[in-house]
């Protein structure tokens, strides 16, 4: 039997012991044997890795592999991954996919199995997960939980498919996430009851204490649109031992440029808040959660750790998945062998031409309001000076067009107005609209909305914007949300994009992303939909 075993120095940073010591941990065959405590002029600290408790790793449109490239440089050791994006495009099949895929990944990917395909009973998507499908998936003891419970109605109402998925976790004696913004008074408190245990769409202080209260977990999310840090990081000391760091949705040049958990960590340390609790919430407390298979730096455990500088920047020097170094910073950084991808995609619709998006208005109009940095969005009001046979847009008052379009079949696309982005002219559109990721558009003229549209329908899938002169694409070939590129090359063509919107006027930070859940409907207070405006107080069509 071959035996290896390796040392490595430094001061360890105990999160059960509360304490920083020199010393070394010795490991063999992938687990830790010993941690011995010696002097050593090592100034690197040692200490357990990242963990992303809740992200959706289609929205960094990057397959598992080359997500998993990205983030370890930041010192992420494993993710809890909702593979719902790709789910509602090829169902079982995206499930199944991003698993396997994942397998080549150099971090831990641990799954949940998605409950809401489609998100609502609202939502036409690519496929169907029934509960009988989910046992299937569930059986198999390859999830740690069931992924997000979207379906608020449904839950309070007792559908009985809600239900029978419900039943399927507790089964099989895994925790249940939820997805219930707003929620609050006797709705949340049976919401809970049906054993959904977190929620990482709190964006106040209030609504995080009440559900604190009733025994859920707060997941801390910052991602690039949706960022709830601030309003919500004083549960990081009032209540260490019940929250989580997550990203849910982050692209790859906010990865690159900002980082991944690593970023929250950093934040939360130089704001004052104590190393101990932010180390343990970062790391310890998702994995005790959800019951995951990584090691958090003590006798006995998988060799899951990292290397770091210093305990303000935690810049990674190392990091150790069972034993085995997956990364190390004094080493050039190869680019990774592109996994082969058979197609995978589900995309239907032919090109539309400029009399399709025509939308008459008179008098009062709903508007979605767009918020910066926010899923939420808001009702509000535009009043047409005269009946307009074709309206196209109201710069000057910042109120442009809205357009949804089904890509799994040819009907007609649905119109609407919207107010927030601030574009002067031209258009964006993308496939990646949450969460059945239909095409979504926002433009300031029919011709453009028209031009960015067909760029989309052309490639079948990607995130496209039309300016005066030409049309720029970044393609998504795979389910028509994710691309076979490192992180890197996307984050460029990504990054060009979002320098065209600036130079139309878009004010909107990441103008896609937030594009990207303006067809959520199960997120307040407006979006778009099948059939047009969806307002979520009556949850239903306006």
């Amino acid at each position: 039997m071959i035996v290896n075993t390796n040392r490595i120095e430094g001061r360890i940073i105990d999160l059960y012991g509360r304490e920083i010591y020199e010393g070394s941990v010795i490991i063999k065959n992938g687990v830790i044997v010993d941690i011995k405590r010696h002097k050593t002029d090592k100034k690197r600290y040692i200490m357990p890795g990242f963990i992303d408790s809740h992200v959706h790793i289609e929205s960094s449109m990057l397959t598992p592999y080359n997500f998993g490239n990205l983030v370890i440089r930041t010192g992420t050791v494993a993710v809890v991954s909702d593979p719902h994006e790709i789910a509602n495009v090829m169902g079982v099949g995206g499930v199944e996919f991003m698993i396997k895929n994942s397998k080549q990944s150099p971090i831990k990917s641990f799954f949940t199995a998605p409950s809401c395909v489609p998100a609502t009973p609202f939502d036409v998507a690519g496929s169907t997960i029934t509960a009988s499908d989910l046992e299937s998936l569930i059986s198999t003891g390859q999830f740690v939980a069931l992924s997000e419970m979207m379906n608020v109605p449904g839950v309070l109402y007792n559908d009985p498919e809600v239900n029978a998925k419900l039943e399927m976790a507790k089964k099989y004696d895994i925790p249940i996430d939820g997805h219930a913004p707003l929620l609050s008074g006797e709705p949340l408190k049976e919401y809970i009851q049906r054993g959904i245990s977190t929620d990482h769409e709190v964006s106040d202080i209030d609504e995080a204490i009440e559900k604190l209260s009733l025994g859920m977990k707060i997941l801390i999310r910052e991602g690039s649109a949706a960022r709830n840090y601030d309003n919500i990081k004083s549960l990081i000391s009032s209540h260490t031992n019940d929250v989580m760091f997550c990203t849910d949705d982050s692209h790859p040049d906010t990865i690159i440029e900002l980082g991944h958990i690593d970023k929250i960590v950093c934040k939360a340390i130089a704001e004052g808040f104590d190393l101990f609790d932010v180390l343990r919430i970062a790391s310890i407390n998702p994995i005790e959660h959800y019951n995951l298979n990584v090691g958090t730096l003590r006798e006995g455990d998988s060799a899951d750790f990292i290397v770091v500088e210093d305990i303000e920047t935690f810049k990674v020097h190392e990091v150790y998945i069972e034993g085995e170094k997956k990364y190390d910073v004094t080493q050039k950084i190869e680019q990774p062998t592109p996994i082969k991808i058979e197609n995978l995609n589900n995309f239907n619709h032919d090109e539309i031409l400029p009399k399709d998006l025509q939308l008459t208005i008179e008098g009062s109009q709903k508007v979605i309001g767009v918020r910066d940095g926010e899923l939420i969005t808001s009702v509000m009001t535009y009043e047409s000076p005269f009946k307009a046979e074709d309206f196209e847009s109201d710069i000057k008052n910042d109120i442009l067009k809205i357009v949804y379009i089904n890509r799994y079949t040819n009907g007609k696309p649905q119109v609407a107005l919207c107010n927030g982005f601030s574009l002067k002219c031209g258009a964006f559109a993308s496939s990646v609209g949450h969460d059945s990721h239909n095409i979504v558009a926002v433009g300031c003229n029919n011709e453009s909305l028209c031009n960015a549209i067909n760029s989309v329908i052309s490639t079948k899938g990607g995130l496209s914007i039309a300016d005066e002169e030409q049309t720029h694409i970044l393609e998504l070939p795979i389910a028509g949300i994710m691309s076979n590129n490192i992180g890197e090359i996307v984050a460029k063509e990504y990054k060009e994009l979002n320098a065209i919107a600036k130079n139309l006027g878009c004010r909107i930070k990441s103008p896609f992303m937030t594009l990207s859940f303006l067809s959520l409907v199960v997120i307040p207070e407006i979006k778009i939909g099948e059939k047009g405006v969806f307002l979520y107080e009556k949850f239903d069509w306006a």
